[in-house]
């Protein structure tokens, strides 16, 4: 079950790394907003688990050859009774997301968006609790 962020959390935003390619992949750079609430190490360690994921998603093997022949020769009829490659990673990123909001963000009042709810175009952090505010 997906977290609505509430709309009036302030937002981070990291975005794509196009230095190697249009292959989905998230600049590692630390946001400053996010200095005294998450550790550097954490928060890049994140980034490259999910940099990691997209890579597996994206990587060519005879299995994803194999599936996209009989793909072909279903009429991709098949694909309504399998996930594709691509799916289920997505499916296993999404529960990495979960677990990490779970144990490492929201807990410090952070919230990770999954960079699929914004077209793999960024990967959304919201600040729900706002200590400027007090």
């Amino acid at each position: 079950m997906a977290r609505l962020p509430p709309a009036h959390c302030t937002k981070i935003f990291v975005q794509r790394d196009y230095c190697d390619g249009t292959a989905v992949k998230f600049q590692t750079k630390f946001p400053q907003e996010l200095e005294d609430r998450v550790e550097r190490h954490i928060f890049e360690e994140t980034v490259h688990e999910l940099n990691a994921f997209y890579l597996e998603a994206e990587t060519l093997s005879t299995r994803i050859c194999c599936e996209n022949c009989l793909a072909c020769l279903t009429a991709y009829v098949v694909f309504l009774c399998m996930d594709t490659h691509y799916e289920k990673v997505l499916k296993k990123i999404g529960r990495f997301i979960q677990e990490q909001n779970n144990s490492i963000y929201i807990p410090r009042g952070l919230l990770l968006i999954d960079p699929a709810e914004r077209g793999l175009r960024v990967l959304e952090i919201c600040i729900l609790v706002d200590d400027n505010s007090r």
